[in-house]
Protein backbone atom coordinates (compact mmCIF):
# COMPACT_ATOMS: atom_id res chain seq x y z
CA UNK A 1 0.00 0.00 0.00
CA UNK A 2 1.60 3.79 -1.00
CA UNK A 3 1.59 6.24 1.48
CA UNK A 4 2.04 9.95 0.12
CA UNK A 5 3.49 13.07 2.33
CA UNK A 6 4.41 16.32 1.20
CA UNK A 7 7.33 18.39 2.34
CA UNK A 8 10.92 17.55 3.43
CA UNK A 9 12.39 17.76 6.84
CA UNK A 10 15.58 18.21 5.33
CA UNK A 11 17.83 18.33 2.10
CA UNK A 12 21.45 16.92 2.54
CA UNK A 13 23.47 16.05 -0.79
CA UNK A 14 21.47 13.21 -2.35
CA UNK A 15 19.80 12.30 0.68
CA UNK A 16 16.37 14.04 2.29
CA UNK A 17 14.83 13.28 5.04
CA UNK A 18 11.14 12.86 6.10
CA UNK A 19 9.72 13.24 9.82
CA UNK A 20 6.45 11.59 11.42
CA UNK A 21 6.45 8.79 9.06
CA UNK A 22 4.62 5.15 9.74
CA UNK A 23 5.11 1.70 8.78
CA UNK A 24 8.27 2.35 6.56
CA UNK A 25 10.53 -0.83 5.17
CA UNK A 26 14.55 -0.68 5.14
CA UNK A 27 15.23 -0.96 1.05
CA UNK A 28 11.55 0.64 0.09
CA UNK A 29 11.18 2.48 -3.19
CA UNK A 30 9.94 6.02 -3.33
CA UNK A 31 8.58 8.04 -5.91
CA UNK A 32 9.34 11.90 -5.38
CA UNK A 33 7.46 14.40 -7.36
CA UNK A 34 8.38 17.78 -7.59
CA UNK A 35 6.55 21.15 -8.04
CA UNK A 36 6.78 21.33 -12.07
CA UNK A 37 5.40 17.74 -11.89
CA UNK A 38 8.88 15.46 -12.99
CA UNK A 39 9.01 12.87 -11.05
CA UNK A 40 12.71 10.93 -9.55
CA UNK A 41 12.75 8.21 -7.49
CA UNK A 42 14.94 6.94 -4.40
CA UNK A 43 14.99 4.11 -2.01
CA UNK A 44 14.95 4.71 2.06
CA UNK A 45 18.20 3.66 3.22
CA UNK A 46 18.02 4.50 6.90
CA UNK A 47 15.18 4.75 9.42
CA UNK A 48 15.60 6.34 13.26
CA UNK A 49 11.84 5.64 14.96
CA UNK A 50 9.61 8.06 12.43
CA UNK A 51 12.85 9.80 10.72
CA UNK A 52 13.24 8.08 7.53
CA UNK A 53 16.19 9.09 5.38
CA UNK A 54 15.43 8.54 1.52
CA UNK A 55 18.37 8.21 -1.00
CA UNK A 56 17.12 10.53 -4.52
CA UNK A 57 18.48 8.33 -7.23
CA UNK A 58 19.04 11.38 -9.81
CA UNK A 59 20.01 13.51 -7.08
CA UNK A 60 18.02 16.49 -5.38
CA UNK A 61 18.84 19.75 -7.52
CA UNK A 62 15.61 21.59 -7.65
CA UNK A 63 13.66 19.74 -4.82
CA UNK A 64 11.71 22.06 -2.70
CA UNK A 65 11.33 21.45 1.04
CA UNK A 66 7.85 22.85 0.99
CA UNK A 67 6.40 21.54 -1.95
CA UNK A 68 7.74 18.32 -3.00
CA UNK A 69 5.62 14.94 -2.35
CA UNK A 70 7.09 11.86 -1.68
CA UNK A 71 4.94 8.64 -2.08
CA UNK A 72 6.12 5.33 0.03
CA UNK A 73 5.46 2.56 -2.78
CA UNK A 74 5.61 -0.35 -0.21
CA UNK A 75 7.79 -2.88 -1.83
CA UNK A 76 12.14 -2.59 -2.47
CA UNK A 77 13.35 -1.21 -5.88
CA UNK A 78 12.61 -4.23 -8.52
CA UNK A 79 14.09 -5.03 -11.81
CA UNK A 80 12.27 -6.73 -15.09
CA UNK A 81 14.04 -9.41 -15.82
CA UNK A 82 13.28 -12.41 -18.47
CA UNK A 83 14.83 -14.05 -21.31
CA UNK A 84 14.05 -11.14 -23.81
CA UNK A 85 16.71 -9.27 -21.39
CA UNK A 86 19.99 -10.71 -23.90
CA UNK A 87 21.69 -8.32 -26.00
CA UNK A 88 20.05 -5.06 -24.42
CA UNK A 89 21.81 -2.28 -22.94
CA UNK A 90 20.66 -0.62 -19.18
CA UNK A 91 21.82 2.34 -17.42
CA UNK A 92 22.61 1.65 -13.93
CA UNK A 93 19.67 1.60 -12.18
CA UNK A 94 18.26 -1.28 -14.59
CA UNK A 95 16.14 1.34 -17.58
CA UNK A 96 17.01 0.74 -21.14
CA UNK A 97 18.86 3.13 -23.23
CA UNK A 98 19.40 1.26 -26.19
CA UNK A 99 16.50 2.30 -27.55
CA UNK A 100 14.71 -0.66 -27.87
CA UNK A 101 11.64 -0.15 -25.65
CA UNK A 102 11.04 -2.01 -22.70
CA UNK A 103 11.91 -5.25 -21.72
CA UNK A 104 8.71 -7.40 -21.70
CA UNK A 105 8.73 -8.85 -17.85
CA UNK A 106 8.02 -12.41 -17.59
CA UNK A 107 9.13 -11.58 -13.36
CA UNK A 108 10.16 -8.99 -11.40
CA UNK A 109 12.96 -9.15 -8.92
CA UNK A 110 14.48 -7.45 -5.63
CA UNK A 111 17.93 -6.30 -6.42
CA UNK A 112 18.78 -7.51 -3.32
CA UNK A 113 18.94 -10.94 -4.26
CA UNK A 114 17.02 -13.77 -2.67
CA UNK A 115 19.07 -15.22 0.76
CA UNK A 116 20.26 -18.73 0.22
CA UNK A 117 20.57 -21.59 2.82
CA UNK A 118 24.22 -22.03 2.55
CA UNK A 119 23.95 -26.05 3.29
CA UNK A 120 22.16 -25.95 -0.56
CA UNK A 121 25.53 -24.58 -2.37
CA UNK A 122 27.20 -26.63 -4.53
CA UNK A 123 31.17 -27.01 -4.74
CA UNK A 124 32.40 -25.82 -7.92
CA UNK A 125 34.65 -28.23 -9.86
CA UNK A 126 34.08 -27.75 -13.46
CA UNK A 127 37.08 -25.01 -15.09
CA UNK A 128 36.12 -22.67 -17.55
CA UNK A 129 38.83 -22.17 -20.49
CA UNK A 130 39.18 -18.65 -21.08
CA UNK A 131 41.75 -19.53 -24.28
CA UNK A 132 44.51 -17.23 -21.62
CA UNK A 133 47.55 -19.54 -20.96
CA UNK A 134 48.42 -17.64 -17.77
CA UNK A 135 44.98 -18.19 -16.08
CA UNK A 136 44.47 -21.77 -17.16
CA UNK A 137 47.23 -23.13 -16.89
CA UNK A 138 47.78 -21.80 -14.12
CA UNK A 139 45.82 -19.99 -12.25
CA UNK A 140 42.26 -22.19 -13.67
CA UNK A 141 38.84 -20.51 -13.41
CA UNK A 142 36.36 -22.63 -11.60
CA UNK A 143 32.18 -22.51 -13.13
CA UNK A 144 30.66 -20.71 -9.96
CA UNK A 145 33.84 -19.30 -8.56
CA UNK A 146 34.72 -15.65 -8.22
CA UNK A 147 38.29 -14.43 -8.83
CA UNK A 148 38.91 -10.99 -9.12
CA UNK A 149 41.03 -9.18 -11.11
CA UNK A 150 43.75 -6.49 -9.34
CA UNK A 151 44.80 -3.91 -11.91
CA UNK A 152 46.34 -0.51 -11.89
CA UNK A 153 45.55 2.85 -13.45
CA UNK A 154 46.40 2.55 -17.27
CA UNK A 155 46.94 -0.52 -17.36
CA UNK A 156 45.27 -3.02 -19.64
CA UNK A 157 42.13 -4.89 -17.50
CA UNK A 158 39.42 -3.40 -19.87
CA UNK A 159 41.34 -5.62 -22.97
CA UNK A 160 41.70 -8.49 -20.75
CA UNK A 161 38.13 -8.14 -19.56
CA UNK A 162 37.39 -8.38 -23.36
CA UNK A 163 39.57 -11.44 -24.08
CA UNK A 164 37.44 -13.43 -21.84
CA UNK A 165 34.26 -12.48 -22.85
CA UNK A 166 34.98 -13.33 -26.12
CA UNK A 167 37.05 -16.26 -25.46
CA UNK A 168 35.21 -17.93 -22.70
CA UNK A 169 34.19 -21.26 -22.68
CA UNK A 170 31.64 -21.71 -19.92
CA UNK A 171 28.74 -23.66 -21.08
CA UNK A 172 28.43 -27.32 -20.40
CA UNK A 173 28.50 -30.58 -22.83
CA UNK A 174 25.06 -30.63 -22.41
CA UNK A 175 23.76 -28.57 -24.40
CA UNK A 176 23.26 -25.83 -21.73
CA UNK A 177 23.41 -22.27 -22.92
CA UNK A 178 25.95 -19.26 -21.63
CA UNK A 179 25.54 -16.04 -21.14
CA UNK A 180 27.56 -12.88 -20.20
CA UNK A 181 26.85 -10.04 -18.17
CA UNK A 182 28.62 -7.06 -17.87
CA UNK A 183 28.55 -4.51 -15.44
CA UNK A 184 30.71 -1.12 -16.02
CA UNK A 185 30.42 1.31 -12.79
CA UNK A 186 31.83 4.80 -13.35
CA UNK A 187 33.77 4.28 -16.11
CA UNK A 188 34.45 6.91 -19.04
CA UNK A 189 32.50 7.64 -22.20
CA UNK A 190 35.43 6.01 -24.12
CA UNK A 191 35.83 2.96 -22.22
CA UNK A 192 31.69 2.15 -22.62
CA UNK A 193 32.20 2.52 -26.18
CA UNK A 194 35.11 0.70 -26.17
CA UNK A 195 33.34 -2.54 -24.48
CA UNK A 196 30.24 -1.90 -26.42
CA UNK A 197 31.92 -2.02 -29.82
CA UNK A 198 34.40 -4.95 -28.57
CA UNK A 199 31.28 -7.35 -27.85
CA UNK A 200 29.64 -5.98 -31.07
CA UNK A 201 32.46 -6.72 -33.39
CA UNK A 202 33.11 -10.21 -31.80
CA UNK A 203 29.60 -11.15 -32.54
CA UNK A 204 29.05 -12.14 -28.41
CA UNK A 205 26.84 -8.86 -27.63
CA UNK A 206 23.51 -11.34 -28.86
CA UNK A 207 24.55 -13.30 -25.16
CA UNK A 208 25.62 -9.96 -23.40
CA UNK A 209 23.71 -7.88 -20.96
CA UNK A 210 25.31 -4.39 -20.31
CA UNK A 211 25.15 -2.54 -17.22
CA UNK A 212 26.91 1.08 -17.99
CA UNK A 213 27.12 3.67 -15.30
CA UNK A 214 29.29 6.60 -16.27
CA UNK A 215 31.33 8.66 -14.81
CA UNK A 216 28.99 11.38 -14.84
CA UNK A 217 26.10 9.45 -13.71
CA UNK A 218 24.80 9.50 -10.20
CA UNK A 219 26.98 8.05 -7.45
CA UNK A 220 23.92 6.45 -6.10
CA UNK A 221 23.09 5.00 -9.80
CA UNK A 222 26.48 3.10 -9.09
CA UNK A 223 25.64 1.68 -5.84
CA UNK A 224 22.39 -0.16 -7.74
CA UNK A 225 24.62 -1.35 -11.19
CA UNK A 226 26.17 -4.72 -9.40
CA UNK A 227 22.85 -4.91 -7.23
CA UNK A 228 21.09 -4.61 -10.86
CA UNK A 229 23.52 -6.63 -12.80
CA UNK A 230 23.72 -9.97 -10.21
CA UNK A 231 20.07 -10.02 -10.02
CA UNK A 232 19.75 -10.53 -13.75
CA UNK A 233 22.43 -12.98 -13.55
CA UNK A 234 20.58 -15.03 -10.83
CA UNK A 235 17.50 -15.21 -13.07
CA UNK A 236 19.62 -16.67 -15.93
CA UNK A 237 21.60 -19.26 -13.95
CA UNK A 238 18.71 -20.15 -11.65
CA UNK A 239 15.28 -19.78 -13.52
CA UNK A 240 16.49 -19.95 -17.36
CA UNK A 241 19.65 -22.68 -16.51
CA UNK A 242 21.98 -20.82 -18.32
CA UNK A 243 25.67 -20.73 -17.11
CA UNK A 244 26.44 -16.80 -16.47
CA UNK A 245 29.80 -15.05 -16.44
CA UNK A 246 29.45 -11.76 -14.07
CA UNK A 247 32.24 -9.44 -14.86
CA UNK A 248 31.62 -6.12 -12.78
CA UNK A 249 34.35 -2.56 -13.61
CA UNK A 250 35.18 -0.76 -11.77
CA UNK A 251 34.79 -2.09 -7.95
CA UNK A 252 37.19 0.91 -6.69
CA UNK A 253 34.66 3.19 -8.50
CA UNK A 254 31.39 1.52 -6.76
CA UNK A 255 33.57 1.66 -3.25
CA UNK A 256 34.15 5.56 -3.81
CA UNK A 257 30.27 6.31 -4.46
CA UNK A 258 29.85 4.27 -1.18
CA UNK A 259 32.32 6.10 0.55
CA UNK A 260 30.84 9.07 -0.41
CA UNK A 261 26.90 8.36 0.40
CA UNK A 262 28.88 7.05 3.84
CA UNK A 263 29.72 10.60 4.56
CA UNK A 264 26.68 12.35 3.62
CA UNK A 265 24.96 10.03 5.77
CA UNK A 266 27.71 11.63 8.08
CA UNK A 267 28.84 7.91 9.19
CA UNK A 268 32.02 7.42 11.08
CA UNK A 269 34.68 6.57 8.43
CA UNK A 270 36.72 3.36 8.68
CA UNK A 271 40.32 2.55 7.01
CA UNK A 272 41.17 5.47 4.58
CA UNK A 273 37.66 7.16 4.95
CA UNK A 274 35.58 3.80 3.74
CA UNK A 275 32.51 2.85 5.57
CA UNK A 276 32.84 0.02 8.56
CA UNK A 277 30.75 -1.57 6.75
CA UNK A 278 32.66 -1.96 3.40
CA UNK A 279 33.68 -5.73 3.95
CA UNK A 280 29.79 -6.80 4.41
CA UNK A 281 28.51 -4.98 1.63
CA UNK A 282 31.16 -6.30 -0.48
CA UNK A 283 30.25 -9.79 0.35
CA UNK A 284 26.75 -8.76 -0.25
CA UNK A 285 27.94 -8.36 -4.02
CA UNK A 286 30.61 -11.32 -4.03
CA UNK A 287 29.05 -13.96 -2.39
CA UNK A 288 25.81 -14.20 -5.21
CA UNK A 289 28.74 -16.42 -7.38
CA UNK A 290 28.39 -20.09 -7.46
CA UNK A 291 26.36 -22.89 -7.73
CA UNK A 292 23.44 -24.24 -6.04
CA UNK A 293 21.95 -27.63 -5.70
CA UNK A 294 18.50 -28.73 -7.94
CA UNK A 295 19.54 -25.87 -10.27
CA UNK A 296 21.34 -26.26 -13.72
CA UNK A 297 22.54 -22.75 -14.12
CA UNK A 298 25.16 -21.10 -12.21
CA UNK A 299 26.96 -17.94 -11.87
CA UNK A 300 30.92 -17.11 -12.09
CA UNK A 301 32.04 -13.58 -11.13
CA UNK A 302 35.06 -11.83 -12.29
CA UNK A 303 35.61 -8.50 -10.43
CA UNK A 304 37.62 -5.83 -12.00
CA UNK A 305 39.61 -3.42 -9.44
CA UNK A 306 41.83 -0.44 -10.07
CA UNK A 307 44.42 -0.10 -6.78
CA UNK A 308 45.82 3.34 -6.26
CA UNK A 309 48.81 3.88 -6.83
CA UNK A 310 49.50 -0.26 -7.24
CA UNK A 311 48.99 -0.78 -3.27
CA UNK A 312 47.67 -4.48 -3.21
CA UNK A 313 47.31 -3.59 0.34
CA UNK A 314 44.67 -0.83 -0.15
CA UNK A 315 41.38 -1.61 1.57
CA UNK A 316 39.02 -2.49 -0.86
CA UNK A 317 41.58 -4.93 -3.11
CA UNK A 318 42.36 -6.22 0.94
CA UNK A 319 38.49 -6.51 1.83
CA UNK A 320 38.00 -8.48 -1.60
CA UNK A 321 41.03 -11.17 -1.11
CA UNK A 322 39.25 -12.15 2.23
CA UNK A 323 36.00 -12.90 0.20
CA UNK A 324 36.56 -14.02 -3.10
CA UNK A 325 38.59 -17.17 -4.01
CA UNK A 326 42.06 -15.78 -5.09
CA UNK A 327 43.03 -13.09 -7.52
CA UNK A 328 44.90 -12.19 -10.91
CA UNK A 329 47.31 -9.19 -9.90
CA UNK A 330 48.04 -7.50 -12.99
CA UNK A 331 51.89 -6.26 -12.84
CA UNK A 332 53.25 -2.74 -13.93
CA UNK A 333 56.60 -4.07 -14.95
CA UNK A 334 55.35 -6.63 -17.14
CA UNK A 335 52.66 -3.96 -18.63
CA UNK A 336 55.69 -1.53 -19.22
CA UNK A 337 57.76 -4.56 -21.65
CA UNK A 338 54.83 -4.57 -23.62
CA UNK A 339 53.77 -8.21 -22.28
CA UNK A 340 50.36 -8.58 -23.22
CA UNK A 341 48.78 -9.65 -20.88
CA UNK A 342 50.60 -8.39 -17.86
CA UNK A 343 49.46 -11.26 -15.44
CA UNK A 344 51.84 -11.38 -12.51
CA UNK A 345 52.20 -15.18 -11.73
CA UNK A 346 53.60 -15.11 -7.83
CA UNK A 347 50.79 -13.28 -6.85
CA UNK A 348 48.31 -14.27 -8.49
CA UNK A 349 46.30 -17.42 -6.86
CA UNK A 350 42.99 -19.12 -7.58
CA UNK A 351 41.83 -21.00 -4.73
CA UNK A 352 39.48 -24.02 -6.15
CA UNK A 353 41.95 -24.65 -9.03
CA UNK A 354 42.95 -28.02 -6.97
CA UNK A 355 39.47 -29.33 -7.80
CA UNK A 356 38.66 -28.70 -11.25
CA UNK A 357 41.50 -29.57 -12.90
CA UNK A 358 43.78 -33.33 -13.35
CA UNK A 359 42.46 -36.20 -15.20
CA UNK A 360 38.68 -36.37 -15.79
CA UNK A 361 38.95 -32.27 -15.90
CA UNK A 362 42.02 -31.09 -18.02
CA UNK A 363 44.26 -33.14 -17.88
CA UNK A 364 46.58 -35.49 -15.23
CA UNK A 365 49.82 -33.87 -15.36
CA UNK A 366 48.06 -30.45 -14.69
CA UNK A 367 48.34 -30.21 -11.21
CA UNK A 368 52.24 -30.81 -11.53
CA UNK A 369 52.68 -29.05 -14.41
CA UNK A 370 51.62 -25.53 -12.95
CA UNK A 371 53.05 -26.31 -9.67
CA UNK A 372 56.45 -26.71 -11.53
CA UNK A 373 55.90 -23.99 -13.30
CA UNK A 374 55.31 -22.18 -10.28
CA UNK A 375 58.44 -22.98 -8.83
CA UNK A 376 60.78 -22.83 -11.57
CA UNK A 377 59.75 -19.05 -12.15
CA UNK A 378 59.98 -17.91 -8.65
CA UNK A 379 63.41 -19.16 -9.28
CA UNK A 380 64.15 -16.75 -12.12
CA UNK A 381 63.39 -13.95 -9.98
CA UNK A 382 65.99 -15.04 -7.48
CA UNK A 383 68.74 -15.45 -10.38
CA UNK A 384 67.78 -12.07 -11.75
CA UNK A 385 68.39 -10.40 -7.90
CA UNK A 386 71.31 -12.16 -7.89
CA UNK A 387 72.58 -11.38 -11.74
CA UNK A 388 71.77 -7.32 -10.36
CA UNK A 389 74.53 -7.94 -7.64
CA UNK A 390 76.89 -9.76 -9.54
CA UNK A 391 76.44 -9.61 -13.00
CA UNK A 392 74.72 -12.52 -15.59
CA UNK A 393 78.45 -13.81 -16.92
CA UNK A 394 79.25 -14.64 -13.33
CA UNK A 395 75.85 -16.58 -12.89
CA UNK A 396 76.15 -20.55 -12.65
CA UNK A 397 75.23 -22.54 -16.04
CA UNK A 398 71.95 -23.63 -14.37
CA UNK A 399 70.99 -20.24 -12.96
CA UNK A 400 71.55 -19.14 -17.05
CA UNK A 401 69.23 -21.39 -17.74
CA UNK A 402 66.94 -20.43 -15.52
CA UNK A 403 67.54 -16.80 -16.92
CA UNK A 404 66.25 -18.17 -20.36
CA UNK A 405 63.39 -20.25 -19.13
CA UNK A 406 62.20 -16.79 -17.50
CA UNK A 407 62.40 -14.73 -20.86
CA UNK A 408 60.79 -17.35 -22.67
CA UNK A 409 58.30 -18.00 -20.40
CA UNK A 410 57.42 -14.15 -19.90
CA UNK A 411 57.69 -13.85 -23.75
CA UNK A 412 55.13 -16.50 -24.93
CA UNK A 413 54.19 -18.08 -22.13
CA UNK A 414 52.11 -14.68 -20.05
CA UNK A 415 52.73 -12.55 -23.32
CA UNK A 416 50.38 -14.43 -26.01
CA UNK A 417 48.87 -11.33 -27.09
CA UNK A 418 45.27 -10.16 -27.15
CA UNK A 419 43.82 -12.24 -30.37
CA UNK A 420 45.75 -15.41 -29.61
CA UNK A 421 42.72 -18.01 -28.00
CA UNK A 422 44.81 -21.25 -26.57
CA UNK A 423 43.07 -24.62 -25.67
CA UNK A 424 43.90 -26.07 -22.73
CA UNK A 425 45.49 -28.67 -24.20
CA UNK A 426 47.88 -25.87 -26.21
CA UNK A 427 48.41 -24.25 -22.78
CA UNK A 428 49.70 -27.38 -20.98
CA UNK A 429 52.25 -28.39 -23.94
CA UNK A 430 53.35 -25.32 -24.36
CA UNK A 431 54.07 -25.15 -21.06
CA UNK A 432 56.04 -28.89 -20.67
CA UNK A 433 58.06 -26.78 -23.93
CA UNK A 434 59.07 -24.37 -21.72
CA UNK A 435 60.33 -26.82 -18.89
CA UNK A 436 61.99 -28.80 -21.31
CA UNK A 437 64.53 -25.95 -21.33
CA UNK A 438 65.89 -27.43 -18.19
CA UNK A 439 67.64 -30.33 -16.72
CA UNK A 440 65.46 -33.32 -15.68
CA UNK A 441 67.16 -33.09 -12.69
CA UNK A 442 65.61 -29.35 -11.97
CA UNK A 443 61.61 -30.56 -12.27
CA UNK A 444 61.74 -31.74 -8.51
CA UNK A 445 57.59 -31.14 -8.26
CA UNK A 446 56.66 -33.85 -10.79
CA UNK A 447 57.14 -37.32 -11.25
CA UNK A 448 59.42 -39.54 -12.88
CA UNK A 449 56.67 -41.18 -15.48
CA UNK A 450 55.24 -37.84 -16.36
CA UNK A 451 59.11 -36.32 -16.85
CA UNK A 452 59.63 -39.43 -19.00
CA UNK A 453 56.47 -38.80 -20.96
CA UNK A 454 56.67 -35.12 -21.86
CA UNK A 455 60.50 -33.94 -21.15
CA UNK A 456 61.72 -33.34 -24.64
CA UNK A 457 64.80 -30.90 -24.90
CA UNK A 458 65.32 -31.26 -28.59
CA UNK A 459 62.00 -30.90 -29.36
CA UNK A 460 61.77 -27.53 -26.86
CA UNK A 461 64.95 -25.77 -28.68
CA UNK A 462 63.42 -26.63 -32.08
CA UNK A 463 60.21 -24.84 -30.92
CA UNK A 464 61.64 -21.72 -29.53
CA UNK A 465 64.40 -21.85 -32.57
CA UNK A 466 61.45 -21.22 -34.89
CA UNK A 467 59.75 -18.60 -32.64
CA UNK A 468 63.13 -16.52 -32.50
CA UNK A 469 63.35 -16.57 -36.55
CA UNK A 470 66.59 -18.60 -36.18
CA UNK A 471 68.22 -16.54 -33.61
CA UNK A 472 67.98 -18.90 -30.40
CA UNK A 473 71.86 -19.30 -30.38
CA UNK A 474 72.03 -15.55 -29.27
CA UNK A 475 69.74 -16.11 -26.79
CA UNK A 476 70.99 -19.39 -25.36
CA UNK A 477 74.75 -18.56 -25.43
CA UNK A 478 75.16 -17.72 -22.15
CA UNK A 479 73.27 -21.30 -20.77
Amino acid sequence: MSRQFKGLKEIRGPLIILDDVQDVAFEEVVEIELEDGATRFGRVVEIEGSRAVIQVFEGTTGLSKNNTKTRLLGHPMEISVSKEILGRTFNGSGTAIDGLGKVYAKTKLDINGRSLNPVMRKYPRDYINTGISAIDGLNTLIRGQKLPIFSGSGMTHNQLAVQIVRQANIASTNGQDFAIVFAAMGVKHDVANFFKKSFEETGVMEKVVMFLNLSNDPIIERILTPRCALTVAEYLAFEEDMHVLVIMTDVTAYCEALREFSSSKEEIPGRKGYPGYLYSDLASLYERAGLVEGKLGSVTQIPILTIPNDDITHPVSDLTGYITEGQIVLDRNLHQTNIYPPIGILPSLSRLMKDGIGEGYTRKDHSSLSTQLFACYAKVQDARALASVIGEEELSTTDRKYMAFGRFFEKYYIGQGFDTNRSMVDTLNLGWTLLSLLPKSELDRISTDLIEQYHNNEQAIAHFMVLEQGKLDEILRKA
